[in-house]
């Protein structure tokens, strides 16, 4: 006798698949998220998850369903986007969130345009919204590999990360460029995982998976080595309940995922301890 959370993963080898690919996916771009989150950049992340979209469609009508050249298009328009922004919003007086919101409107209408071209339907909401439970192998080690390079880019520079995020006009005292080399850094790991987050859960589901975790970390703790291990045990219980809810509801498994985390989300906003706003701690002191 099996539990039945656990039943659909252990029957059925696609669904062990979209389970290891989420709970991968979870590890790396949660702490990304937070970073979003510290930094008053959570828009960021939605803004460049649509911005990928032209580069995944290009590599898609030059290569068909490659993840190499999808994966490849996405990281570079990606990345140009969110360096064109940075440079917009440095040589005009229009705020960073402004330029962002102009590359991102006309990517995402570029990019639904290239799609519908030479594609049909089906496959502009795969790329918008992903196809978890078709995850293959390569997948899994492109996510994996995704995932592994972004811990360990985290780990070598977390303290630099921190720093900026805090504090940005120390760094800028010590080196004029540091602070610009970290920031595009930030933006490389934030737009790799977008990359990898699109195969499965599309461009337009992958930032969910980012922000809600973290910012229902946020809700319950306040010191930083906290919140980033919440917002992963967070993303990877979404992920798990999300996709449960799905097989045994028949509902999509990436907004199943999403809507999971928003759920985690309300409920962190009413009762976290750190920012809810009626706070656990507050309720038992006024039981007692």
């Amino acid at each position: 006798m099996t539990h039945p959370l656990f039943d659909a993963f252990i029957t059925f080898g696609f669904m062990r698949r979209s389970l290891v690919a989420c709970l991968a996916l979870s590890l790396s771009i949660t702490p990304l998220g937070v970073f979003l989150l510290l930094r008053r950049m959570s828009l960021t992340g939605d803004a460049l998850s649509h911005a990928v979209l032209p580069g995944v469609a290009t590599g898609y009508l030059l290569c068909g369903m490659s993840l190499l050249a999808m994966g490849a298009g996405g990281f570079i328009v990606g990345l140009l986007v969110a360096l064109l922004s940075g440079w917009v919003s440095k040589a005009t007086s229009l705020p960073e969130d402004s330029s962002f919101a102009g590359f991102y409107l006309g990517s995402l209408a570029l990019g639904v345009t290239l799609v519908s071209l030479r594609g049909s339907g089906v496959d502009l909401l795969h790329l918008l919204f992903g196809s978890l439970l078709a995850v293959d192998n390569a997948s899994l080690i492109f996510i994996g590999v995704i995932a592994s390079a972004t811990l360990f880019i985290l780990a070598l520079s977390y303290r630099a990360l921190v720093m900026e995020a805090f504090d940005a006009a120390f760094l800028q005292v010590r080196s004029r460029r540091l602070p610009s080399a970290i920031h595009a850094l930030f933006l490389a790991l934030l737009v790799m995982n977008l990359v990898a987050g699109f195969q499965i859960l599309g461009t337009l589901m992958t930032v969910g998976l980012m922000m809600l975790p973290a910012i229902a970390a946020r809700c319950w703790a306040n010191r930083l080595p906290w919140m980033l291990a919440l917002a992963a045990i967070t993303g990877m219980l979404s992920a798990l309940l999300g996709l449960t809810w799905s097989w045994y509801q028949s509902l999509p498994a990436g907004p199943a995922i999403v809507l999971t985390a928003t759920l985690f989300f309300f409920f962190s906003v009413l009762f976290g301890t750190e920012k809810g706003i009626f706070p656990l701690v507050k309720l038992k002191q006024s039981i007692r």
